[in-house]
Protein backbone atom coordinates (compact mmCIF):
# COMPACT_ATOMS: atom_id res chain seq x y z
CA UNK A 1 0.00 0.00 0.00
CA UNK A 2 1.33 3.50 -0.75
CA UNK A 3 1.73 5.46 2.27
CA UNK A 4 1.00 9.43 1.93
CA UNK A 5 2.32 12.33 4.08
CA UNK A 6 -0.19 14.94 4.05
CA UNK A 7 1.96 18.13 5.41
CA UNK A 8 -1.12 20.84 5.35
CA UNK A 9 -1.87 23.24 8.23
CA UNK A 10 -5.26 24.14 7.00
CA UNK A 11 -7.35 21.04 9.19
CA UNK A 12 -10.56 20.62 6.61
CA UNK A 13 -8.17 20.29 3.97
CA UNK A 14 -5.69 18.08 5.26
CA UNK A 15 -9.07 16.07 6.85
CA UNK A 16 -10.43 16.17 3.33
CA UNK A 17 -7.27 14.81 2.00
CA UNK A 18 -6.83 12.09 4.07
CA UNK A 19 -10.82 10.82 3.78
CA UNK A 20 -10.48 11.06 -0.18
CA UNK A 21 -6.67 8.90 -0.25
CA UNK A 22 -7.88 6.45 2.37
CA UNK A 23 -10.79 5.34 0.46
CA UNK A 24 -8.92 4.89 -2.34
CA UNK A 25 -6.67 2.42 -0.01
CA UNK A 26 -3.65 4.79 -0.06
CA UNK A 27 -2.02 4.57 3.92
CA UNK A 28 -2.20 8.15 4.84
CA UNK A 29 -0.24 10.40 7.78
CA UNK A 30 -0.99 14.14 8.18
CA UNK A 31 0.91 16.88 10.29
CA UNK A 32 -0.26 20.09 10.25
CA UNK A 33 3.53 21.65 11.04
CA UNK A 34 7.21 21.08 9.62
CA UNK A 35 8.14 19.48 12.87
CA UNK A 36 5.74 16.66 12.74
CA UNK A 37 6.28 16.49 9.12
CA UNK A 38 10.12 15.83 9.83
CA UNK A 39 9.03 13.37 12.79
CA UNK A 40 6.94 11.49 10.30
CA UNK A 41 9.29 11.16 7.52
CA UNK A 42 11.79 9.47 9.43
CA UNK A 43 9.78 7.31 11.81
CA UNK A 44 7.13 6.30 8.77
CA UNK A 45 8.98 6.77 5.77
CA UNK A 46 6.58 8.33 2.58
CA UNK A 47 6.06 6.84 -1.09
CA UNK A 48 5.06 10.71 -1.65
CA UNK A 49 4.64 13.71 0.10
CA UNK A 50 1.95 16.12 -0.32
CA UNK A 51 2.67 19.34 0.94
CA UNK A 52 1.53 22.97 1.92
CA UNK A 53 3.99 26.19 1.78
CA UNK A 54 2.44 28.01 4.23
CA UNK A 55 3.24 26.09 7.15
CA UNK A 56 3.22 27.80 10.71
CA UNK A 57 7.00 27.08 11.76
CA UNK A 58 8.56 26.78 8.52
CA UNK A 59 8.65 27.98 4.99
CA UNK A 60 7.53 24.72 2.71
CA UNK A 61 10.35 25.43 0.97
CA UNK A 62 13.05 25.04 3.30
CA UNK A 63 11.41 21.94 4.65
CA UNK A 64 11.13 20.69 1.22
CA UNK A 65 15.37 21.32 1.25
CA UNK A 66 15.50 19.84 4.87
CA UNK A 67 13.51 16.86 3.66
CA UNK A 68 16.28 16.53 0.23
CA UNK A 69 18.91 16.32 2.31
CA UNK A 70 17.65 12.23 3.03
CA UNK A 71 14.34 11.85 1.87
CA UNK A 72 14.06 10.78 -1.71
CA UNK A 73 10.22 10.56 -2.00
CA UNK A 74 8.52 12.29 -4.41
CA UNK A 75 6.99 15.68 -3.39
CA UNK A 76 3.98 17.15 -5.09
CA UNK A 77 3.20 20.60 -3.51
CA UNK A 78 -0.26 22.09 -3.47
CA UNK A 79 -0.22 25.69 -2.85
CA UNK A 80 -2.63 29.30 -2.97
CA UNK A 81 0.99 30.69 -4.23
CA UNK A 82 0.16 30.83 -7.74
CA UNK A 83 3.05 32.82 -8.89
CA UNK A 84 5.71 31.21 -11.63
CA UNK A 85 8.36 32.58 -9.34
CA UNK A 86 6.81 30.50 -5.96
CA UNK A 87 6.89 27.54 -8.30
CA UNK A 88 10.26 28.09 -9.28
CA UNK A 89 11.93 27.94 -6.31
CA UNK A 90 9.98 25.06 -4.69
CA UNK A 91 11.16 22.95 -7.65
CA UNK A 92 14.31 24.45 -7.70
CA UNK A 93 14.54 23.14 -3.58
CA UNK A 94 12.83 19.52 -4.61
CA UNK A 95 9.80 19.63 -5.17
CA UNK A 96 8.93 17.11 -8.67
CA UNK A 97 5.17 18.77 -8.70
CA UNK A 98 3.06 21.96 -7.93
CA UNK A 99 -0.89 22.38 -7.77
CA UNK A 100 -2.68 25.65 -7.19
CA UNK A 101 -5.37 25.98 -4.77
CA UNK A 102 -8.18 25.41 -4.83
CA UNK A 103 -7.27 22.17 -7.56
CA UNK A 104 -9.74 19.30 -8.11
CA UNK A 105 -9.71 16.22 -6.45
CA UNK A 106 -9.37 14.15 -9.67
CA UNK A 107 -6.25 16.31 -10.91
CA UNK A 108 -4.49 15.40 -7.71
CA UNK A 109 -5.36 11.93 -7.70
CA UNK A 110 -4.02 11.68 -11.42
CA UNK A 111 -0.94 13.46 -10.70
CA UNK A 112 -0.66 11.01 -7.68
CA UNK A 113 -0.75 8.12 -9.64
CA UNK A 114 1.76 9.70 -11.76
CA UNK A 115 4.20 10.09 -8.81
CA UNK A 116 3.40 6.44 -8.11
CA UNK A 117 4.19 5.48 -11.29
CA UNK A 118 7.36 6.60 -11.20
CA UNK A 119 8.85 5.01 -8.39
CA UNK A 120 7.13 1.40 -9.27
CA UNK A 121 8.98 1.65 -12.85
CA UNK A 122 12.15 0.25 -13.45
CA UNK A 123 14.77 1.90 -15.28
CA UNK A 124 14.80 -0.66 -18.16
CA UNK A 125 11.49 0.70 -18.58
CA UNK A 126 12.90 4.04 -19.40
CA UNK A 127 15.45 2.60 -22.15
CA UNK A 128 14.29 1.28 -25.01
CA UNK A 129 17.82 0.86 -26.43
CA UNK A 130 19.74 -1.05 -23.74
CA UNK A 131 23.28 -0.81 -24.52
CA UNK A 132 23.05 2.33 -26.16
CA UNK A 133 24.63 4.52 -23.10
CA UNK A 134 27.70 3.69 -20.63
CA UNK A 135 27.39 3.05 -16.88
CA UNK A 136 28.91 6.06 -16.28
CA UNK A 137 28.55 9.19 -19.15
CA UNK A 138 31.17 11.42 -18.76
CA UNK A 139 31.33 15.15 -20.40
CA UNK A 140 33.63 17.92 -19.99
CA UNK A 141 30.62 19.68 -17.55
CA UNK A 142 29.21 16.63 -16.11
CA UNK A 143 29.26 13.22 -15.48
CA UNK A 144 26.43 10.82 -14.74
CA UNK A 145 26.72 7.31 -13.50
CA UNK A 146 23.54 5.42 -15.10
CA UNK A 147 24.02 2.16 -12.10
CA UNK A 148 24.35 4.47 -9.10
CA UNK A 149 22.02 7.38 -10.26
CA UNK A 150 24.60 9.95 -9.26
CA UNK A 151 25.63 12.82 -11.01
CA UNK A 152 28.66 14.74 -10.57
CA UNK A 153 29.70 18.51 -11.70
CA UNK A 154 33.70 19.24 -11.16
CA UNK A 155 34.30 17.76 -7.27
CA UNK A 156 30.80 18.24 -5.87
CA UNK A 157 28.07 15.76 -6.40
CA UNK A 158 24.62 17.63 -8.32
CA UNK A 159 21.33 16.92 -6.35
CA UNK A 160 18.49 15.77 -8.63
CA UNK A 161 14.81 15.49 -8.14
CA UNK A 162 13.64 12.19 -9.15
CA UNK A 163 11.81 13.65 -12.06
CA UNK A 164 14.81 15.66 -12.97
CA UNK A 165 16.37 12.02 -12.84
CA UNK A 166 14.10 10.30 -14.83
CA UNK A 167 14.32 13.20 -17.83
CA UNK A 168 18.44 13.24 -18.00
CA UNK A 169 17.86 9.31 -17.74
CA UNK A 170 15.81 9.20 -20.94
CA UNK A 171 18.13 11.64 -22.48
CA UNK A 172 21.83 10.09 -21.13
CA UNK A 173 20.46 7.09 -22.48
CA UNK A 174 19.45 7.87 -26.09
CA UNK A 175 22.75 10.01 -27.19
CA UNK A 176 22.14 12.14 -30.41
CA UNK A 177 18.45 10.81 -30.76
CA UNK A 178 15.66 13.53 -30.81
CA UNK A 179 13.33 12.40 -28.07
CA UNK A 180 10.03 13.64 -28.92
CA UNK A 181 7.94 15.67 -26.56
CA UNK A 182 5.40 13.41 -26.38
CA UNK A 183 7.29 10.28 -25.33
CA UNK A 184 9.07 12.67 -22.10
CA UNK A 185 5.59 13.56 -21.11
CA UNK A 186 4.41 10.36 -21.19
CA UNK A 187 7.27 8.31 -20.08
CA UNK A 188 8.01 10.75 -16.69
CA UNK A 189 4.37 12.27 -16.37
CA UNK A 190 2.07 9.85 -17.53
CA UNK A 191 -0.13 9.44 -20.56
CA UNK A 192 -2.48 12.29 -19.56
CA UNK A 193 0.07 14.97 -19.58
CA UNK A 194 1.44 14.37 -23.11
CA UNK A 195 0.28 17.96 -23.75
CA UNK A 196 1.90 19.75 -20.79
CA UNK A 197 5.01 20.96 -22.80
CA UNK A 198 5.29 23.73 -20.24
CA UNK A 199 6.39 20.62 -17.66
CA UNK A 200 9.24 20.38 -19.39
CA UNK A 201 10.36 23.82 -20.44
CA UNK A 202 10.54 24.32 -16.45
CA UNK A 203 12.01 21.22 -15.73
CA UNK A 204 14.86 21.30 -18.97
CA UNK A 205 15.44 24.53 -17.65
CA UNK A 206 16.30 23.13 -14.13
CA UNK A 207 18.31 20.51 -15.64
CA UNK A 208 20.65 23.25 -16.99
CA UNK A 209 20.96 25.34 -14.79
CA UNK A 210 22.39 22.28 -12.86
CA UNK A 211 24.81 20.84 -15.43
CA UNK A 212 25.54 23.20 -18.30
CA UNK A 213 28.21 25.67 -18.00
CA UNK A 214 25.90 28.55 -19.63
CA UNK A 215 22.24 27.85 -19.41
CA UNK A 216 21.08 29.78 -21.89
CA UNK A 217 23.66 28.62 -24.79
CA UNK A 218 23.24 24.65 -23.59
CA UNK A 219 25.99 22.47 -25.05
CA UNK A 220 24.21 19.22 -23.49
CA UNK A 221 20.95 19.35 -23.50
CA UNK A 222 19.78 20.89 -26.69
CA UNK A 223 15.97 22.11 -27.53
CA UNK A 224 15.15 21.19 -31.03
CA UNK A 225 11.97 23.71 -31.34
CA UNK A 226 8.79 22.23 -31.84
CA UNK A 227 9.79 18.77 -31.44
CA UNK A 228 11.87 17.50 -28.28
CA UNK A 229 15.24 17.07 -26.58
CA UNK A 230 18.35 15.94 -27.43
CA UNK A 231 21.38 14.43 -25.50
CA UNK A 232 24.51 15.95 -27.58
CA UNK A 233 27.72 13.92 -26.26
Amino acid sequence: MTRVLVVEDDAQLARALTINLKARKYDVDAAHDAATALRLAATEPPDVILLDLGLPDMDGIDLIRALRGWNRAPVLVLSARSGSEDKIRALDAGADDYMTKPFSMDELLARLRAATRRIEESPAQARPSPGAAAAVVTTDEFAVDLVGKKVRRGDRDVRLTPTEWHLLEILICNPGVLVSQQRLLKEVWGPSYSSKTNYLRVYMAQLRRKLEADPSHPRYLITEPGMGYRFEA
